[in-house]
C-alpha cells in the first residue's frame, strides 16, 4: 500500500487543489461533525464504521490483551532491543553491573534508567544515520542498589541523579536494522549533576538565586525528565516533571508558603529522600533550589560540548511534554500539559518568527513570547461524545488580574509560579494532562488526560472535557483552533475517546465511548505520537492488575487510532509491570522506536534478557515489519 493510498486526506487535497490550511481534510470532516455542531457525519455512522473495521489507515489486525513478560505484536512484525539501562556509551566505558554495586561515576557514562520521551534527529543527507535524544525519568531503588532500598549516602544520591536526565546516542541502520553506535563522539549523558544554564525572563531572579549560584543563572542538573519535544530548528526539548518529589526538609516542623504547597513539596519527600544526604534538596537549607527545576530544557544534540538551557519563558510546572506547532504568520507555538490532578494545559507563542533558512538564528527563540492557559466551557453534555468551545487566557503581569494585588511582583514570578497565575485567571482544572501532539494532516491537537481518581472532590467539578467523577480510565481530548491557526485565542474541543471497560461496565460512564470495545479497551492513555500518514499512536501507563475495573486489559500497551473513523486497534503489549512510553519513527516510517519503562517495577519481570534471576532493565526497542514495509500501513 502506498502512502498516497493510505492517506485519504492527501488524496482529496490533491484532487481539489486546495491549500492544506484552507482544506477540511478527511480527518477534519469527522472532527467538524463531532465538535463544530455540523451534520457531516453522525455518531451512529462513526460507530458503524468502527465496528466494521473500515479504517484505510490501519493495516494490521488488532491483537489480544496479554500478560506475558515479552513484547507482543501483530503477525508480520518483529522487535529488537536498541539500548538498555546501564549500557556503556563508549567502548572503554564500564559495563552494566546487575549486582547494583556499580558506582555513580560509572552510571554517568552509561545509558540512563527508565527511558521515556525521545526524538530522532537525522543527519542531513543520510538515510541510515541519526542521533536520538532520550529522556531518563527516574530510577528504581530495588534494582539500583545492592540493598534494594532508599539511598543511604551522598554517593548513592549521586548515583540516582546519574540515572536521570537525558541520554544522547548515535544510531545507524545496517541490513534494515538500527543499532546503537557505541563510542560515537555524539554520545553523552546530561544527568542530575550536569551544568545547565537558566535563560529567559526568570533567569537571575531572586527566587532562583542560591549560595552556590548567587547570580541565579546556572543550575546543576535536570532530572525527573518525562516527555519531550523536537523543534523545527533541530534541537531537543526535555521536560522536567515530578521534580518536587525530590525535595524534603531536615526540619520536621517546616512550614511551606502557598507556592511551595501548590507545587506539592512535603517535608518527607516522595520516597526519594535525596535531601537526607544532599543539602541541595533540603528545603530547610536551600529553599530556592526548588524553583530552579520544573522547566523545559533545550538541548542541541549535534553539539556535544553545548550547555543545555532551561527556557523559563515556557513556565514552571510538572511538564509532561512540549508539542511544537507554528502560527499562520510563522511564530513558534509550544503546547504543554501539567501532569498533576486538577492542573492545567498551557501554550507558549514566541515573540519572534521562526527562521527556517537559518536554524542558528532560532537559538534563543523560546526566551521571548507569551504564555497562555486553557479555559474550557462545560460542553454540550453529550454523554458519549461531548464537545464545546475554549479559549486561551494570557498569563502576563499586569493583565487579567495578575499583578501585585494577586501576589505577583513581576513577570518572573508569574512564570516561576505559573500554577498560581493560572488559578487567578480561572483556567480549567484537568484530569492530569499528559502528552500533547499536533496532527500533521489537519493541525488538530490531541491531549491525553490520563486519569483523576479525585475528580468530583477538592473543588474539581465534573463536566466538559472532564466528564467523569473518580475517573480511573482517562480520555483523549482534541481541539481545533479557530481558522486552523495555532495563534488563535479560541478553539473548539471534543473528546476523541473516553477510555473504559465495556467488559465490566455498561455505558459511557465506566464502559467508555462507543469506539471502545472489549477488543481494544485500555486505561490511562499517556504517550501519544503521530506518524507521517496521520495514524495516532496511543501508549498507556495504567493499572495492569488485570482485575476488577481493569479486568481483561492485561499489561500496558500501545494502540493505533484512525482520526477519520475513530477506530482504535491494539498494536503492541509490553512486558510485565512496564509503562509503554516514548515514541519516534525513522524518516522512512519503516521503524518505530518505543520505550519500555520500568519492566518488573514490582517484580515479576526479567525483560529484556530473560536470564535466570535476571534484573529487568528499561529499554528502547525498534519495531519493524518482516517485509520491510511501513509500520502500521
Amino acid at each position: 500500500m502506498s502512502l498516497l493510498e493510505e492517506n485519504q486526506a492527501t488524496d482529496l487535497e490533491n484532487m481539489v487543489g486546495l491549500s492544506r490550511r484552507g482544506f477540511i481534510s478527511a480527518g477534519a470532516l469527522c472532527g467538524a461533525a463531532m465538535f463544530l455542531g455540523g451534520n457531516l457525519l453522525s455518531r451512529s455512522v462513526l460507530a458503524a464504521s468502527v465496528s466494521a473495521g473500515n479504517s484505510q489507515l490501519l493495516g494490521f489486525e488488532s491483537i489480544a490483551a496479554a500478560t506475558s513478560d515479552t513484547i507482543t505484536l501483530p503477525p508480520g512484525y518483529k522487535s529488537s532491543v536498541l539500548i538498555s539501562w546501564g549500557q556503556p556509551l563508549h567502548k572503554d566505558g564500564p559495563a552494566f553491573d546487575p549486582s547494583g554495586n556499580g558506582s555513580a561515576e560509572h552510571q554517568e557514562l552509561q545509558f540512563g534508567d527508565n527511558n521515556d520521551g525521545m526524538s530522532l534527529f537525522e543527519f542531513p543527507g543520510e538515510n541510515d544515520r541519526a542521533l536520538m535524544a532520550i529522556n531518563n525519568e527516574y530510577t528504581n531503588y530495588r534494582y539500583l542498589y545492592p540493598h534494594g532500598g532508599m539511598p543511604q549516602s551522598a554517593e548513592e544520591v549521586r548515583k540516582a541523579l546519574a540515572c536521570e536526565g537525558v541520554s544522547v546516542i548515535e544510531v545507524q541502520r545496517k541490513d534494515g536494522q538500527w543499532h546503537f553506535v557505541q563510542g560515537s563522539r555524539y554520545n553523552r549523558r546530561i544527568h542530575g549533576n550536569a551544568p545547565i544554564s537558566l535563560s529567559g525572563p526568570a533567569a537571575g531572579h531572586e527566587l532562583l538565586k542560591t549560595s552556590a549560584d548567587p547570580q541565579g543563572k546556572n543550575v546543576l542538573g535536570t532530572f525527573q525528565n518525562c516527555a519531550n519535544g523536537k523543534t523545527p530548528w533541530g534541537t531537543y526539548l526535555t521536560c522536567e516533571e515530578n521534580f518536587t518529589d525530590c525535595f524534603g526538609s531536615s526540619n520536621a516542623e517546616q512550614k511551606f508558603d502557598a507556592a511551595q504547597k501548590r507545587y506539592a513539596v512535603v517535608v518527607t519527600s516522595k520516597e526519594i529522600n535525596w535531601h537526607q544526604h544532599d543539602e541541595r534538596f533540603d528545603m530547610a537549607k536551600n529553599p530556592n533550589e526548588l524553583n530552579r527545576h520544573g522547566w523545559v530544557v533545550e538541548i542541541d544534540p549535534f553539539d556535544p560540548q553545548s550547555t543545555p538551557v532551561k527556557r523559563t519563558a515556557l513556565g514552571r510546572f510538572k511538564h509532561e511534554n512540549a508539542a511544537l506547532a507554528e502560527t499562520g504568520d510563522g511564530h513558534a507555538v509550544v503546547y504543554m500539559g501539567d501532569d498533576e490532578r486538577g492542573e492545567f494545559i498551557y501554550k507558549f507563542v514566541s515573540r519572534d518568527k521562526i527562521d527556517h533558512k537559518n536554524p542558528k538564528a532560532n537559538r534563543d527563540l523560546l526566551d521571548h513570547g507569551t504564555l497562555y492557559v486553557a479555559r474550557f466551557d462545560a460542553g454540550d453534555g453529550n454523554a458519549d461524545h461531548p464537545k464545546g468551545q475554549g479559549e486561551w487566557i494570557e498569563l502576563t503581569h499586569g493583565k487579567n488580574g495578575i499583578d501585585a494585588s494577586s501576589g505577583f511582583a513581576d513577570q518572573a514570578q508569574v512564570l516561576i509560579h505559573a500554577r498560581l497565575a493560572a488559578s487567578v485567571v480561572k483556567a480549567t482544572r484537568m484530569d492530569r494532562p499528559e502528552w500533547i501532539v499536533v496532527s500533521p494532516k489537519d493541525g488538530q491537537v490531541y491531549c491525553t488526560l490520563t486519569n483523576n481518581a479525585k475528580r468530583g472532590e477538592d473543588g474539581q467539578p465534573v463536566g466538559g472535557p472532564n466528564p467523569r467523577e473518580k475517573n480511573v480510565y482517562g480520555q483523549i481530548l482534541r481541539w481545533r483552533t479557530e481558522r486552523d491557526d495555532h495563534g488563535s485565542k479560541t478553539f473548539a474541543w471534543d473528546l476523541f475517546v473516553v477510555a473504559g471497560n465495556p467488559g465490566v461496565h455498561a455505558g459511557t460512564a465506566k464502559g467508555g465511548s462507543s469506539n471502545i470495545t472489549p477488543q481494544n479497551m485500555f486505561n490511562s492513555p499517556d504517550g501519544l505520537g503521530f506518524d507521517k500518514a496521520g495514524r495516532l499512536w496511543i501508549l498507556t501507563d495504567g493499572d495492569s492488575s488485570n482485575a476488577g475495573d481493569f479486568a481483561g486489559m492485561g499489561n500496558n500497551q500501545m494502540l493505533c487510532a484512525d482520526p477519520v473513523t475513530g477506530e482504535i486497534r491494539r498494536f503492541m503489549v509490553g512486558p510485565v509491570g512496564c509503562e509503554v512510553t516514548g515514541i519516534s519513527f525513522s524518516a522512512d516510517q519503516k521503524t518505530l522506536f518505543v520505550g519500555i519503562q520500568h519492566p518488573g517495577e514490582n517484580g515479576g519481570s526479567t525483560f529484556p534478557e530473560h536470564l535466570p534471576n535476571g534484573k529487568p532493565r528499561s529499554s528502547v526497542i525498534a519495531i519493524t515489519r518482516e517485509d520491510g514495509g511501513i509500520v502500521g500501513a
